[in-house]
């Protein structure tokens, strides 16, 4: 049975709306393919941990899709593993955000979570960074230039010889995303 890895992004959790909503779609459209959310540490070398595995526990063929820092995730992941990944509004260089949070408290958006980030925290970041991707046909980013968050030219940029679709408008959720849920899963197993 394939395997949907989900990877949310920064402070989110397996209850984002887009994961509760992929998830839907899934087990209504596409009941052949397993499903998986693990929730993500903030800490980048447990998130790591995490993900490998989850990994190391899917049933091939896996297919990758990561929001935000989830993206981020995702194409470290394609690029290690030659999977594919459908990318939303995916942070490309999250290291440039983080120093804003290091010493501070932040808090998860859905189980209150509380944490500090570090300098090492930063650093583990940078180990796994993948500035440059080969895999070009392994990856469909979807980004919304609405983005409040996230300069989507970065991503445009960096995935400019991907797949892409680039909306006018709408935000860092990326605006009704369920409309390319269809495509976006094909796209990985079909």
């Amino acid at each position: 049975m394939p395997t949907l890895l989900y990877i949310h992004g920064f402070l989110s959790s397996p209850q984002s709306h887009k994961a509760v909503q992929v998830k839907t779609w899934l087990q209504r459209h596409r009941p052949d393919i397993n499903y998986l959310c693990p929730a993500l540490s903030p800490y980048p070398d447990e998130a790591k941990q995490h993900l490998l595995s989850a990994l190391a526990a899917a049933t091939a063929p896996v297919g990758l899709m990561g929001s935000s820092l989830g993206g981020f995730w995702a194409t470290w992941l394609a690029e290690q593993f030659d999977l594919r990944a459908v990318l939303i509004n995916p942070s490309v260089n999250p290291m440039a955000m983080f120093p804003a949070y290091i010493g501070k408290p932040i808090q998860n958006f859905h189980s209150q979570e509380c944490y500090e980030l570090r300098d090492e925290h930063l650093a583990q970041l940078h180990e796994v960074d993948t500035p440059v991707i080969e895999r070009f046909s392994n990856y469909w980013l979807f980004a919304q230039t609405g983005d409040e968050v996230l300069d989507y030219r970065l991503a445009e940029k960096k995935y400019a010889n991907c797949q892409q679709t680039i909306e006018q408008g709408g935000d860092h959720a990326f605006q009704r995303f369920d409309r390319h849920f269809e495509r976006a899963i094909a796209f990985l197993f079909d």
